[in-house]
């Protein structure tokens, strides 16, 4: 199926997408999907009907429909690890059954979100309180997914913020800690220290450095610290009350468990009202997934577009262009949601792969990118494929003429990708310009165009928990498909793990607990070297 996709493309590859536009007039219209309240455009690709036919036969080849019942249904398709993939059971609001090991895992599920709710209301309310009174300050000490989706969710929804200020911690450089409590309270401080292991070593780092902060003041400071994690045993050792402690299971990966106890902070900043809209908009797009067409079905369309892109085209990287400011950690997220799910170099019979997996996904909030690496996306020798994100309305009416400006930078620049400037254009304008003639030649080739660079725009009508909820599951869903369409395991991260154990080696020796008798002389040179400027 690839082989007919690379050979159609060979035909294709150097047309104008413009082109595709003078010969269907409709095109816009046809490659194109409103979903409710989500419009995908897709148009300003280089894939035309017969390519997105051979991109539709490529999906049920790899029986994606198929594979998406047995996730759903909570089938072990994580087949390295041997467990289900649920996360989507976090959003299962009415509670149908699905089961794992012939157990229904809804009522636990429940239950869980119901003691999420309870303990924010607490902590909102101020029933639940620290030494000094009501909590001013959360702060979530995790890394991974256990900080990339909260704090990309809980800066994306600031207008909905009514309780404690939210703050994040992750990296173990002691500069992040240090900058994040020396602002605040520890008297009025609730930290959640977030490690299903409860074993994360920079998390665990930061946790103890936490608490010795709070201990300077707090007499009692591990009534002022949750647990989200599954080791309770390794929790009651630090101290936290089993009813401050949540956990979810091993079939939710870390880079999926935003919708469950590792959105606390989420609940605790906007409110149970708010959350729950969250994971309706999640839960819509599940449904969508489930029962659409391929024609119409979202997360396919934006994954089969993406394998034209990467697999049969050849580009790279993918470049993720959030109009909104409060967006801005988005493409981190996806960073990883892509990167860590799709990232892989065997199929799932352990077999090479004999094509590229995942892009770089990379990015920046708009229009900030355009004063950064829009240069290289216009005019630079690689071709970067861009997928814009940018809300009709914005939550500051007050400020519409800025929200206007916005929408243009954005529609103008996937616009220019597209269109981009010839040279007899740039010749014409000159003259206009009274420039010299023996000068015009030279200075136009700098200001040319190419154009034909694809972009995909993703248009709603406002930054909304539910708009949230449905974006976040399109990504999700959009990964699954594509890890499908290549025969690999997205729920797995085994690449993390060699970095992490030869982490841990060397700081014993950094401490002087062991020496450097096996390392490669690189870096034992390194280490030397970085003695002798303590």
């Amino acid at each position: 199926m690839f082989d007919q996709l690379l050979k159609y493309f060979q035909k294709v590859k150097d047309r104008k997408i413009t082109s595709l536009f003078d010969q269907d007039k409709q095109r816009a219209t046809n490659f194109s999907v409103l979903q409710e309240d989500l419009f995908l455009d897709f148009s300003k690709t280089n894939i035309d009907q017969q390519a997105f036919e051979l991109l539709s036969d490529l999906a049920k080849y790899r029986g994606i429909s198929e594979a998406r019942d047995e996730m759903f249904r909570g089938e072990l398709i994580n087949t390295s690890e041997g467990r289900a993939v649920l996360h989507t059971a976090l959003r299962n609001l009415e509670g149908s059954p699905i089961y794992v090991d012939k157990i229904d895992i809804m009522p636990s599920v429940l239950q869980t979100l119901e003691k999420m709710k309870e303990f924010s209301e607490r902590v909102r309310s101020g029933q639940f309180s620290g030494q000094g009174g009501a909590i001013s300050d959360v702060v979530n000490i995790g890394i991974g997914g256990s900080d990339l989706g909260p704090a990309m969710v809980v800066r994306a929804l600031a207008p909905y913020h009514n309780g404690p200020k939210c703050h994040f911690i992750s990296n173990v450089d002691g500069s992040h800690i240090h900058d994040v409590l020396s602002k605040l309270n520890p008297e009025t401080t609730l930290v959640i220290i977030a490690s299903k292991t409860f074993t994360t070593s920079e998390t665990m780092k930061n946790a103890q450095t936490a608490y010795a902060w709070m201990s300077k003041v707090v007499n009692e400071p591990s009534l002022q610290f949750v647990a989200v994690s599954t080791a309770v045993q390794k929790t009651d050792a630090f101290g936290i009350s089993r009813n401050n402690v949540f956990g979810f299971e091993d079939w939710v990966g870390g880079r999926y468990s935003i919708w469950g106890p590792i959105g606390l902070s989420i609940i605790i900043a906007i409110g149970a009202e708010a959350f729950e809209s969250f994971l309706n908009g999640a839960q819509d797009m599940d449904m969508h997934f489930k029962t659409a067409e391929i024609r119409e079905n979202l997360p396919i369309i934006l994954a089969l577009v993406g394998v034209w892109h990467n697999q049969i085209c050849n580009y790279s990287t993918r470049a993720v262009l959030p109009y909104d400011q409060r967006l801005g950690k988005l493409p981190a997220y996806l960073q990883q949601l892509e990167m860590e799910s799709n990232g892989k170099g065997v199929d799932l019979d352990g077999n090479p792969l004999n094509f590229h997996s995942a892009p770089v996904v990379w990015g920046e909030a708009g229009t900030n990118g355009q004063h950064a690496f829009f240069q290289l996306l216009h005019q630079g020798t690689r071709v970067i494929p861009c997928e814009f994100l940018v809300a009709a309305q914005s939550h500051e009416p007050y400020l519409d003429h800025h929200h206007k400006s916005l929408l243009s930078n954005c529609f103008a620049q996937s616009e220019a990708l597209m269109q981009g400037r010839s040279f007899e254009e740039v010749c014409s304008n000159f003259k206009n310009e009274h420039i010299k003639q023996g000068k015009i030649e030279r200075q136009a080739r700098h200001r040319v165009f190419p154009g034909s660079r694809p972009s995909t725009t993703l248009l709603y009508p406002k930054l909304t928990p539910k708009i949230l909820g449905k974006i976040i599951a399109l990504y999700e869903h959009r990964v699954f498909v594509e890890g499908k369409i290549l025969g690999i395991n997205s729920f797995d991260q085994w690449g993390v793990e060699l970095g992490k154990d030869l982490a841990n080696g060397l700081e014993t020796i950094l401490i002087g607990e062991s020496e450097s008798k096996d390392l490669n002389t690189s870096t034992q040179s390194l280490i030397k070297v970085t003695k002798t400027m303590w």
